[in-house]
């Protein structure tokens, strides 16, 4: 049984142009991505006033055949590495699998968010098979954190360095996954000495619960 289940909603993809357009992400400006004809249509608008834009300007895209091809494409290549994908998970983490059911909603733009409580991620349409597969495990890995560990760490050093600890833990994807999907998780550039720090004390001692510890440390000392 698939714990990943692969949909398309335009709906979705339609709010995410909106949100990358007019939502300030701490990592990266995702408006650049958006075509400049379009993003100036949107920039400033109200979801409301936005949707019926960016519905129009979507509308061959979102009809086009492809969008199930690469559903079903996407749905048989996760099919073959998620067993082994929720056994390192669990191996690494110490942790059962946070959820039963997890969803995957395709988006025709760059950046693809996750919502915590409703358990779904997006990945990206025109991003070939290996990113899609890497995009899923980082963003499992996301909700991995957020259930087990996010709130202690939170306690220590507060919202804003946890949230850059659980992005940074996505370097343990090249370390314990990339055989899985042969392509590298890059991460931000915002997170680049941290995502050093955490592969450096992976490679001494691969234990997750005293790699947070090391990192709590760390990230205390940053400012």
């Amino acid at each position: 049984m698939l714990l990943v289940k692969f949909k398309f909603d335009k709906h979705k993809d339609i709010w995410n142009y909106w949100s990358s357009a007019n939502e300030k992400s701490q990592f990266l400006d995702f408006s650049r991505f958006i075509n400049p004809e379009l993003l100036k249509l949107i920039k400033g608008k109200t979801q409301k006033e936005a949707s019926k834009i960016i519905e129009k300007n979507l509308s061959n895209i979102h009809n086009s055949p492809l969008i199930e091809i690469y559903l079903k494409s996407v749905s048989k290549a996760w099919k073959s590495i998620e067993k082994k994908y929720f056994e390192n998970l669990v191996k690494i983490t110490k942790k059962p699998i946070c959820s039963e059911k997890f969803t995957a909603y395709i988006t025709t733009t760059v950046r693809c968010p996750y919502e915590k409580k409703e358990i779904w991620f997006m990945i990206n349409f025109f991003s070939p098979i290996p990113h899609a597969l890497k995009t899923i495990g980082h963003e499992i890995m996301h909700f991995q954190f957020y259930k087990y560990f996010f709130d202690e760490i939170e306690k220590e050093i507060g919202k804003e360095k946890t949230e850059d600890l659980k992005e940074a833990l996505t370097v343990l994807l090249n370390l314990e996954f990339r055989k899985l999907w042969f392509v590298e998780d890059k991460g931000y550039p915002k997170h680049k000495k941290l995502r050093e720090f955490i592969e450096k004390e992976w490679k001494k001692e691969p234990d997750f619960k005293n790699l947070l510890e090391k990192c709590t440390e760390f990230l205390k000392n940053k400012i």
